[in-house]
């Protein structure tokens, strides 16, 4: 950085720009940038724009497959579903918006990836999320989880999109740093895919939806900056929705893209103005000139700086046919909503800005958005050294078990009470208090209700024009996953396991998993710790997604994501790569949930017998321990399970279908029970050395196992098929009891290790989060 700078280093750092990028922009403008060019910079060189330390990661991946129509690099992904229907699915997050004006923040990361969606030309048809926030005890996080579902309740209730599944992790390491992962799923609806490469020297560039504010001043650059006191007073950067615009800018937009009028489209999501003028220019390799005087405005006196950087909601920036933009502006006229000429296409590859008559801003478009600084940071040569203790523990370490219970710090508790105290933990416990807020059904396609079933289930109805389905019906299933416990303890195979789950989770509905969607949350990556986890955690996502079939169509970045604890340090949230994955059920007739269905049927366990309590819900809630290392992964093993599952299913040998996962094989005996409102008899196989970690045995956590329950008519042809397919991996656990029967576990020898009444178990995991929100409870009946 030269003398004559017109900014100083407090300036620049305020734009989120190191000195060594102020001086790369200095050389590859040639002079030093006025105030709306460094503000550009600023916001399309975050890593929330730009991914300048998550790139060189990314391109693992595998991006590729026969269903792939779309992939990473345009608004959201694209996969073939067959007969003529596509489907178009994206995630994202609005973490640091969501910590800091919660809902606002939520609603508007609704609105968001909407727009996403349907600027590719397809219908939203469905919306999931996944949520993690700090100790529920903590008002401060009630304050926060209570603004972000209500956030998302209002955005989506509103434009008529159903909420349909999602999850919500609570824990320490996200407190003041909640994360709020928004997915969306649509059926295209136009004859071609709409791109965003702007194209055509001549044509007219057209700024349509709402107005530009101030609202959303600088959000990419507040995105990509660590949480501090001072951003309670960063406000201006959360923007404001309005879902009942969006729903008439999803009608008018979808109606414009049928004309075929319609060269390019993008949201002006992250940075504004900025980003959708770069994107659209760099990807279709030309320029655009625009006109700042054109942009329809909701406040007085707006400088270039404020219109670039705005990220005023409800916004889309189309390239239109030469001589047809009247047709369009038309259409947005009649739904109520802004449309006008702003710019041009150019030939010479630039963004040239125009503000009452002289050039604001002149900018190659690819130094904004194609050409942008890329780190290689070094990854450090060993794990760190607080995963090389964790992996140290060993279940040795805790007391030995018996029939009874076990003893935790000095008290012995039964596992009858340690099951009532993992059903009331808010992580495992019913999410009933959310999903009852949104609305679920609007739409009327959905199939298996939240808390139904390990994914959601919705139908496919053929839009007008489309597809024809040859089956009575089809549908898509999608699942958001993500244990960020296994992912800090080890992030390559904790990663893997986010893969396997949620593959695993489609699989228990009767899907076929298609492909991913990915949001990666880590902290700073700047630091040593903060990028290792980052790049085990892509390494193992890529191994998990090229073993399972399942090619990654796009996702989000979101890093920086710390808070100062009470000495002032910075601390890192959970490593948190989350996973949002579509699979394809070709029949609806055969589906199912993870509820029991009928008193007598046969209960089985499909896959591996192995578990571990490392890194364990068990571990951390009854004995605050967070250690060991979680499961690890047996891909073969997985892949044989999975289509077992599947196949019962679509045979209709398979009544009920649910994975063990957080809390293992008996808090998963509890929740089938709890959502079939019927009891089981269960008879466990203990060795004389399980005897001694019986936790294990009931508590503790492993991949490939699903819980099915099947008719007893049909036990004789179900067995031959699982000794055909799984050899010796799978067990007979018992029978599905009546609604007045007990979840009863018992060993062999009938001991009897759990005898707990539905009602109560029931009660507990129910009301869980109302009763530390001090809510109304729902009845036992529910």
């Amino acid at each position: 950085m030269t003398a004559t700078s017109p900014f100083s280093p407090q300036e620049i750092a305020a734009e989120g720009i190191k000195p060594e990028e102020y001086a790369e922009i200095v050389r590859r403008l040639g002079r030093h940038p006025n105030k709306a060019e460094l503000g550009m910079f600023g916001v399309m060189w975050s890593e929330h724009c730009c991914y300048k330390n998550s790139r060189p990661l990314l391109k693992q991946f595998p991006t590729t497959g026969d269903r792939i129509l779309v992939g990473p690099g345009e608004n959201a992904g694209v996969v073939d579903l067959g007969e003529g229907l596509q489907l178009a699915f994206k995630i994202e997050s609005h973490n640091h918006p969501s910590a800091v004006e919660p809902f606002q923040g939520a609603a508007t990361g609704v609105g968001g990836i909407l727009r996403d969606i349907f600027t590719m030309g397809a219908r939203p048809i469905a919306l999931l999320n996944s949520l993690r926030f700090g100790s529920l005890e903590d008002p401060k996080t009630q304050r926060l989880f209570t603004g972000v579902v209500a956030g998302i309740s209002h955005y989506g209730n509103c434009v008529g999109v159903p909420t349909v599944g999602g999850e919500v992790y609570f824990d320490p390491a996200y407190s003041g740093n909640p994360l709020v992962n928004v997915m969306a799923l649509g059926l295209m609806e136009t004859p071609e895919i709409v791109k965003s490469g702007a194209a055509g020297v001549g044509n007219p560039v057209l700024y349509v939806g709402s107005t530009t504010g101030r609202d959303g001043m600088g959000g990419a650059s507040f995105a990509s900056a660590e949480l501090s006191d001072e951003s309670l007073d960063d406000r201006p950067a959360v923007q404001v929705g309005d879902p009942f615009l969006e729903k008439s800018l999803i009608e008018a937009c979808l109606e414009a893209f049928k004309t075929g009028a319609v060269v390019a489209a993008q949201d002006m999501g992250a940075a504004g103005i900025t980003c959708s003028t770069s994107e659209m220019a760099a990807k279709g390799g030309v320029g655009i000139e625009l006109d700042l005087d054109q942009i329809p405005v909701r406040e007085l006196g707006m400088i270039p700086y404020e219109y670039l950087l705005s990220e005023s909601q409800e916004r889309m920036l189309f390239v239109a046919h030469k001589g047809r933009e009247q047709e369009l502006i038309d259409i947005f006229h009649r739904w109520g909503l802004q449309a006008v000429v702003a710019g041009t296409v150019i030939a010479e590859p630039i963004v040239r800005i125009f503000f009452e008559g002289k050039v604001a801003a002149e900018i190659p478009a690819d130094a904004l958005a194609e050409n942008t600084p890329l780190y290689h940071r070094e990854l450090l040569a060993e794990p760190p050294e607080y995963a090389r203790q964790a992996w140290q523990w060993s279940a040795d370490a805790l007391p030995s078990c018996t029939i009874g219970g076990i003893d935790v710090q000095g008290s012995q508790q039964s596992w009858h009470e340690i099951l009532l105290t993992l059903l009331n933990t808010p992580t495992i416990a019913s999410k009933n208090w959310v999903y009852r807020q949104y609305d679920h059904q609007v739409q009327n396609n959905t199939v298996l209700l939240p808390g139904g079933a390990d994914a959601a289930v919705v139908r496919l109805r053929p839009l007008e024009g489309q597809g024809k389905i040859t089956h009575a019906q089809s549908a898509v299933a999608a699942t958001v996953d993500c244990n960020p416990r296994y992912v800090y303890l080890d992030p390559y195979e904790g990663a893997k396991a986010v893969v396997a789950e949620a593959a695993r989770n489609l699989s228990c509905v009767g899907a076929e998993p298609l492909a991913v969607t990915d949001n990666l949350n880590f902290g700073s990556p700047e630091k040593p710790i903060g990028y290792w986890q980052l790049a085990e955690a892509c390494r193992g996502l890529a191994t998990g997604c090229q073993e399972l079939a399942t090619p990654v169509t796009g996702g989000n970045v979101s890093l920086y994501n710390e808070t100062l604890d009470s000495q002032g340090n910075p601390q890192p949230i959970y490593p948190t790569p989350v996973v949002g994955m579509v699979g394809l059920i070709p029949d609806l007739s055969k589906i199912c949930g993870q509820g029991w269905q009928a008193p007598g049927d046969v209960i089985y366990l499909l896959g591996a017998s192995t578990t571990t309590l490392g890194a364990s819900e068990y571990l951390a809630t009854i004995h605050n321990i967070v250690a060991g290392k979680p499961p690890q992964v047996d891909f073969a093993l997985e892949r044989r399970v999975q289509k077992v599952c599947r196949e019962g299913i679509r045979a209709g040998w398979v009544h009920s279908a649910h994975d063990c996962a957080e809390g293992g094989l008996v808090i998963a005996l509890a929740e089938c029970c709890i959502a079939g409102k019927l009891g089981a008899q269960i008879h466990l196989e203990v060795s004389p050395t399980q005897l001694q970690r019986l936790d294990e045995v009931l508590f503790g956590e492993g991949g490939a196992r699903i819980l099915v329950s099947v008719a007893s008519t049909q036990q004789a042809t179900w067995e031959s098929y699982l000794h055909e397919q799984l050899d010796e991996d799978w067990q007979k656990l018992g029978v599905v009891g009546n609604t007045d029967t007990d979840l009863g576990v018992l060993t062999t020898d009938n001991q009897t290790l759990i005898q707990a009444s539905i009602e109560e178990i029931n009660d507990l995991y129910q009301n869980a989060i109302a009763s530390r929100l001090g809510g109304s409870r729902l009845g036992s009946a529910e």
